[in-house]
């Protein structure tokens, strides 16, 4: 037993040198390849057991020949290791190159494709990680492309919008500075609509800045939605009545929700103001409310004859107005932005399609705990 544990005891040390300068080499190498990294490794395998062999062959008085075979089979070993550890350490890099050179199509607004063949599983993970970041990327820039988009019509419609009515401001201005307009008092009123719906246009974009910016604070508070829908239609049925379009609200579960009632009111608003005023006389906008499952379905259908297929994905964008609506008073096409900023605020969704005669906008929202 004592013997074992002697020749155990040099080993250890031969090996224990060893090691250390292998430890050292690495140090030296950790920024050079992984081929470099991985012959290291091997070098230090070999070399910590020939040294451990070697010593334990001192210690035990080995004769020459004795010595030289042991020695020649360790040699032959450490050529075999070196060779593969070359060869495994060529195939990482050449998988890891691969794997960079496909990584670089980010740079260039593309896609990312992993190599083909195989690799090691870190690669691999790597790779996976590399194309579902590359989808992430891609679906990113397409948001980015469409909000640039609806940013510069915005900004084009939103100009002519101001435009107008600051040209007819000036020029009502000047008459009845002049003493030349006709009936001032119809100026004045005038004057007075315009005014109010600039102060409309402003108050439609510092909301929506809020809401893109994430500044929309909410007080959510339990709520049927009977009387969330009764507020709506008794703000919008003078609009409704001076229209002549009838409003129709007798579908309506008195279905409890946790939002803010102003926001929300705000919603039910535009929606009906964006369906009295596209709906032609004699028409009717009904409204609905009912629970499916956990959410509450609010919805508003007019009688606009309906929004062409292709637009459909486009309404709830920043400025869309559709081809009809490039004119007051149509508005800013801020309104359904709005919308879907306060809604989805709410946890919840809205979302537009066609029925017989019009479309049918609905709001979809978390039911409150009974």
């Amino acid at each position: 037993m004592r013997d074992v544990l002697l020749m155990a005891a040099f080993a250890f040390l031969g090996a224990a040198a060893a090691g250390l300068l292998g430890a050292l080499a690495l140090r030296l190498v950790r920024g050079r390849s992984v081929a470099v990294s991985l012959t290291v490794v091997a070098a230090v395998a070999v070399t910590a057991m020939l040294t451990g062999t070697l010593a334990v062959a001192w210690a035990m008085f080995l004769s020459p020949h004795d010595l030289t075979v042991v020695t020649t089979v360790c040699a032959m070993a450490a050529v075999v290791s070196m060779a593969t550890a070359l060869l495994m350490g060529r195939w990482v890099v050449a998988r890891s190159n691969a794997l960079a050179l496909a990584a670089r199509s980010f740079g260039d607004g593309g896609s990312f494709a992993a190599p083909d063949g195989q690799a090691t599983a870190e690669l691999a993970a790597l790779g996976r990680e590399l194309a579902a970041t590359s989808a992430k990327l891609a679906a990113s820039r397409e948001r980015e492309r469409a909000l640039e988009s609806s940013r510069r019509e915005l900004v084009a419609w939103i100009s002519h919008d101001l435009r107008t009515p600051l040209a007819g401001l000036r020029a009502m201005s000047e008459a009845l500075e002049d003493g030349v307009a006709p009936d001032p008092d119809r100026y004045l009123r005038r004057i007075r609509t315009e005014v109010e719906r600039l102060n409309t246009m402003v108050g439609d974009l510092f909301e929506l800045s809020r809401i893109h910016a994430g500044a929309l604070s909410l007080s959510p508070t339990r709520i049927s939605v009977y009387d969330l829908i009764g507020d709506a239609l008794a703000g919008v049925d003078p609009l409704a009545r001076e229209l002549g379009v009838q409003l129709i609200g007798d579908r309506v579960d008195p279905v409890p929700v946790e939002v803010d009632g102003k926001e929300m009111t705000r919603v039910l608003g535009n929606l009906l103001v964006n369906a009295v005023r596209r709906t032609p006389a004699d028409g009717t906008v009904a409204v609905t409310a009912e629970r499916e499952a956990d959410t509450v379905v609010l919805s508003v259908t007019d009688g606009c004859g309906g929004i062409p297929e292709e637009d459909l994905p486009r309404v709830f964008d920043t400025g869309w107005r559709g081809t009809n609506a490039r004119t007051p008073p149509a508005g800013a096409g801020l309104g359904l932005a709005i919308v879907r900023g306060i809604v989805e605020a709410h946890d919840g969704q809205a979302a537009v399609r066609n029925v017989d005669g019009g479309c049918r906008f609905e709001v979809r929202l978390p039911a409150a705990a009974t």
